[in-house]
């Protein structure tokens, strides 16, 4: 891995702490900005690193709410990085429209699966609302960020 990679990354989970702090009080709990800037980064970087800028942004955003699904956190972030790995191998195999639609319904819907067993059925679905709307909030604002992203990339290289 190239230095630069590594460099890129550590600015990406800086910007993913940041999001973090912006929430979005929805439902039963508030949901952050934290995944934007990992879909961004899925333009420039691998899937894995992706992935793990991902897990790490919203492990910060959990330590910055206040943990309130303590251990269920670590799963969460599990869930981050398969799906934004996901949307980055989407992105690569130039499945352009497909890996928004993969994100939104992944970390929607698809993540809150586990807590319908975990937990209950009534905060699965009490949260898969939230989590879709968090989702395409954090969607619509990284397709607007990449588009100057990526051009500016363009004037630099």
């Amino acid at each position: 891995m190239k230095t630069q990679h590594i460099a890129l990354a550590a600015i990406f989970i800086s910007l993913s702490a940041i999001g973090g702090m912006v929430k979005i009080p929805l439902g039963i709990a508030s949901i952050a900005l934290d995944a934007m800037p990992a879909l961004v980064a899925a333009l420039f970087l691998t899937a894995p690193l992706a992935g793990f800028i991902a897990a790490a942004g919203h492990l910060l955003s959990a330590l910055f709410g206040g943990m309130p699904l303590g251990p269920f956190h670590l799963l969460i972030a599990l869930e981050m990085f398969a799906v934004v790995w996901l949307f980055a191998k989407l992105h690569r195999n130039g499945k352009m429209w497909l890996k928004w639609g993969a994100f939104i319904i992944g970390n929607g819907v698809l993540a809150a699966v586990p807590f319908y067993f975990l937990l209950s059925p009534a905060f699965f679905y009490a949260s898969v609302p939230g989590l879709l709307l968090a989702a395409s909030i954090n969607a619509a604002a990284a397709i607007l960020v990449a588009a100057f992203v990526t051009e500016a990339a363009r004037k630099f290289a």
